[in-house]
Order: structure tokens, then sequence, then C-alpha cells
């Protein structure tokens, strides 16, 4: 079986996020999202959060599943089986970083790194930027899925 994984913090997840799943999941058998847990950071959303956010997004892959991880994520990788990490490039400066990472993924493990150009359409969206944009009341339905939308305004009008 092809498996692979789709690291990140997912927090939340965006449109962009799940184009590269989607794309990911007609290449793979199998494609697990990795919800990296960080001790260092606080998110908007907790794990918990982010997991159930992410489930409900990935309704429409079946070959798609979700699971928190720390530490190394070729650790996680070897843990569920996966030879491959899946990562959405977004620009020039995205590679510089990704590259490094994937060097050392593959010098410690053997974990090879599959970079997608992100579609056009998202290539400048990040979850920073759309808690921004959420946060000062612009409109960013194009940019997350509805339910994922409704819980960001929800939150950021808690905050």
């Amino acid at each position: 079986m092809r498996r692979a994984v789709c690291p990140g913090s997912f927090d939340p997840v965006t449109n962009g996020h799940l184009d590269i799943i989607g794309r990911a999941s007609r290449l793979f058998d199998e494609v697990i999202i990795g919800v990296l847990i960080n001790q260092s950071k606080v998110g908007l959303f907790s794990i918990d959060e982010r997991l159930e956010m992410l489930g409900e997004a990935i309704a429409p892959y079946p070959n798609v599943r979700v699971a928190a991880f720390h530490g190394l994520l070729v650790d996680f990788c070897r843990d569920q089986g996966a030879a491959v990490v899946v990562k959405g490039l977004r620009a020039v400066s995205d590679f510089d970083y990704e590259l490094q990472m994937a060097q050392m993924n593959i010098g410690l493990s053997g974990v090879e790194t599959l970079f997608m150009p992100t579609n056009p359409l998202y290539s400048f969206l990040s979850s920073s930027l759309v808690k921004d944009v959420v946060k000062w009341g612009g409109d960013a339905s194009a940019y997350l899925p509805d339910p994922v939308l409704e819980r960001l305004i929800s939150r950021l009008k808690q905050n």
C-alpha cells in the first residue's frame, strides 16, 4: 500500500490545505494528515478542535484520515507505515525551508518528500492570513470550508 503523510498545524485548515490533500489522495492509496502538537506554540484552536474540523473537511476523501503527533515527523511516518511526506509549496521562499527539512528527513530515515505546487488560487493563503482577515471583519469565505469559517468567526468574537 502506498501511504503518505501531509503534516502541518492546520490552525485552521484552509482550502489551500484541502487542495493539496485532495490531490495527494489521488496519488496514494492512503493519506494521513499529521497534525503537529507543538508545545512551544499556542494555537487559536486546540488539537482536538483541529482534528474535528479536519475530519469534517476530509469527508469527501475516503482514503484520508487524521492523526495528531509530536516529535519528529520521520518517527510519525515510520509509526504510520508511510514512506512519503507531501508538502505544498506556495512560493520560492517555502522551497528554501522545505528543501532543508526534506534533506534532513531522508538523511534521518529515508522518508521521501513530494513537493506539490499550490493551486494559484491559494498561492498567497496561510492560516495566519485568514485569521487576520476574519479578525478584522473581512470575507474569507473563498478560503475556508464553511464549517471552519463559522468556527473561526465564533472563536474570534470570544477573544
